[in-house]
């Protein structure tokens, strides 16, 4: 069962459409009516393969509830937690989940229970222009999962989505520091720009942010400071536009400096 659901996920493609266009309604009731625990579980896999996903989660949850001692109460927990993501009810995936590990912290399926918290906090993840700490949720669960589970595929995935939560802040980092620097608070944009060469190194926007920093550094009147970004923004990304831009204001600006 968790082997479908982690195939499932580890396609998004197909879980985003998925989630786009089903979902199910939200006004259907499940009015308490007492079952044999294999029925409504089936009931609530027939609902989800169908693509009623809310109503899938609450049936999931009545299992629980009607039998909360069963087997099949710890396989529906996890089940819920997945229909909540596929219905982009990441807060109750997220609250579902981490239950699940709560009660059972050692159980076979606790990787991908920590796989599904970390996704649910990564389909969050808002455009640069907004708060992180969505981002900065996901970067934290992510890492857990990679911490915890090594050598799984979670894992694997777990590091590939990380270099992309990595350029997302960093992104956040240099759409400030521009702000800042626009407003010629210089020192303020250094900083961020130095966040950015400092933590995130390996992202997309090193390049520009040693280029942003040696003309801070330029502005601020730290000559020997702006050579010295040109000469690593030089050395790492050689023949880069931000270099050939970086070269350009040095060559204006502190031609007679040498790098130290």
């Amino acid at each position: 069962m968790i082997k479908s659901l982690r195939n499932a996920v580890l396609l998004s493609t197909a879980v985003a459409t998925l989630a786009a266009c089903s979902g199910g309604s939200a006004d259907e009731d499940v009015a308490y009516v007492a079952r044999d625990v294999e029925s409504l579980y089936a009931e609530a896999q027939r609902r989800l393969d169908r693509g009623n996903t809310i109503l899938a989660a609450a049936l999931f949850d009545e299992v629980e509830r009607q039998h909360p001692y069963s087997p099949w109460a710890r396989r529906a927990q996890l089940m819920s937690a997945f229909s909540y993501y596929i219905a982009r009810d990441y807060n109750k995936a997220i609250q579902n989940a981490q239950r699940f590990l709560s009660i059972h912290p050692g159980n076979k399926d606790a990787p991908y229970a920590y796989y599904l918290i970390a996704l649910s906090y990564y389909e969050q993840i808002s455009d640069v222009n907004r708060d992180q700490s969505i981002t900065e949720q996901a970067q934290i669960a992510l890492r857990e999962v990679n911490r915890r589970f090594p050598q799984t595929e979670y894992a694997a995935d777990a590091r590939l989505k990380l270099d992309l939560v990595a350029d997302h802040l960093a992104g956040k980092e240099m759409e400030i520091g521009r702000y800042y620097a626009r407003s010629g608070r210089w020192l303020a944009a250094a900083l961020r720009f130095r966040n950015v060469v400092e933590q995130y190194e390996t992202t997309s926007h090193t390049p520009e942010a040693l280029y942003r920093l040696t003309e801070s550094s330029l502005a601020l009147g730290i000559r020997e400071e702006a050579v010295k970004y040109t000469a690593v923004l030089g050395a790492n990304y050689p023949g880069n536009e931000w270099y050939e831009k970086a070269f350009e204001l040095v060559e204006d600006h502190a031609s007679d400096v040498n790098p130290t």
